[in-house]
């Protein structure tokens, strides 16, 4: 039976209704709450970092990335819409039980890592607009992150997918006012940053940790459970392929959409900050914040620690998200929210609690990140070509080798990642 308002049933040899906007609207959201995952602190500290250092150099990697991952997380949202399960459920059917817990625990690994990258950039938020000790921080930042995550209780996802994309249009407004008043902007360098180059020191280095702070393996798990229960059942997803193709792609076009234009933008900001200072600020989210405030004012350093803190706070509720479709889908359990936030956010406390160096923990949370690309591209990609699980919706065998490429392409950079820091 289908809802009502979704997708009509009648016969597949009459013409399919057309979708007014209001119908529509409802199902879009999932990939807005995905995205907050590619504007975490990771990626402001990646992008501003580049900028500074190289300028507008690195502009065709995000870009090139950004559209690897609209690819990747239409892939994840049409899966869950195909089959009414989400990636690590489909892996517990598929796989025997040791392939399971081994999968599950370089999942979890990834979403603790995630924690950490977001923990930090909360509590540099926070440390910026009031002063807050590093480790009083920590405990703010999961208490929020746990407000966030209540919104979606009892199955009031709109609300929580509302408070998503208000936080990417947030980090989005932050890094724009700035980017408006900080000057040093060049029209000419940001489109000659579209042109492939990785001249400068280490601009591998950068373009790796770009490509690695991008394309999220969290958001892949956590993207194919959101599309479930969208007022659309499996049967009428696989009733009008084209018609929730279309929807799927609009939906990941516009959010992940905004977040390529606010990942440029952090580039862009970068290299404008960078050049106002003579080369002086390389990055350092600490220094950038004084930096705006003594060279345009405390509106501008307001705006960046509002836009960080909002990014940190965000992206942690989703990492615990995820982590929660992550155990329930490979191994079958599910552990209470409250609980779930006290564990994962462990290690980033007791790592902010021992002084470690904020910077360094951002590279270190990366690193990790990195390696759990590969594991999620290549199994989405393996399900996702598989005609008797996906039906009509199934990839074309084009899309599939274009997937395969990306995927295989970021999986080698992502591992090249570790090693080269080690070198």
């Amino acid at each position: 039976m289908i809802v009502p308002g979704a997708v009509s049933d009648r016969p597949t040899g009459r013409r399919a209704p057309v979708w007014t906007g209001v119908r529509i609207v409802p199902l879009l959201g999932p990939a807005f709450v995905a995205a907050i995952a590619y504007v975490d602190p990771g990626n402001i500290a990646t992008n501003l970092t580049a900028g500074a250092t190289l300028g507008y150099t690195l502009v065709w990697v995000v870009v090139m990335a950004s559209l690897v991952a609209i690819l990747v997380q239409f892939q994840a949202a049409k899966l869950g819409m195909a089959t009414g399960r989400s990636l690590s459920e489909l892996c517990r059917q598929r796989f025997g039980r040791w392939g399971n817990r081994v999968l599950w625990l370089q999942a979890e690994i990834v979403v603790l890592a995630t924690d950490l990258a977001e923990f930090v950039g909360a509590a540099i938020g926070l440390r910026l607009l009031f002063g807050m000790p590093v480790a009083a921080s920590a405990g703010v930042t999961a208490v929020l992150s746990l407000l966030l995550l209540e919104l979606r209780r009892h199955g009031r996802t709109r609300p929580f997918e509302l408070a998503s994309a208000a936080a990417l249009v947030l980090v989005g407004a932050g890094v724009g006012y700035d980017i408006v008043f900080a000057g040093h902007q060049s029209a000419e360098g940001l489109v000659s940053g579209l042109m492939p180059s990785l001249a400068g020191d280490g601009a591998l280095l950068l373009a790796m940790g770009i490509v690695g702070a991008t394309v999220m393996p969290h958001a892949v798990y956590l993207h194919s459970a959101l599309v479930q229960g969208r007022g659309i059942s499996t049967e009428a997803a696989n009733q009008h392929p084209i018609l929730v193709r279309r929807i799927l792609r609009l939906d990941c076009s516009l959010a992940l959409g905004l977040a390529t234009v606010i990942n440029v933008s952090m580039i862009a900001l970068g290299a404008g900050l960078g050049a106002a200072t003579g080369g002086a600020w390389t990055g350092d989210l600490v220094a950038a914040h004084g930096e705006l405030a003594t060279r345009i004012g405390g509106a501008a350093a307001l705006a960046f620690a509002i836009a960080l803190l909002s990014s940190g706070v965000s992206s942690a509720g989703i990492g615990t998200l995820a982590g929660d479709v992550v155990m329930q889908g490979f191994l079958g359990r599910r552990v209470p929210v409250h609980v779930r936030r006290i564990v994962t956010m462990a290690p980033a406390v007791l790592a902010l609690l021992a002084g470690a160096p904020l910077t360094g923990l951002l590279v270190l949370s990366q690193v990790v990140i990195s390696l759990g690309v590969p594991v999620a591209l290549f199994l989405l990609v393996h399900f996702c070509r598989d005609r008797t699980l996906m039906g009509p919706l199934t990839n074309a065998p084009l899309t599939t080798a274009i997937a395969a490429t990306a995927a295989a392409v970021v999986a080698l950079l992502a591992c090249s990642l570790p090693l080269t820091l080690l070198l």
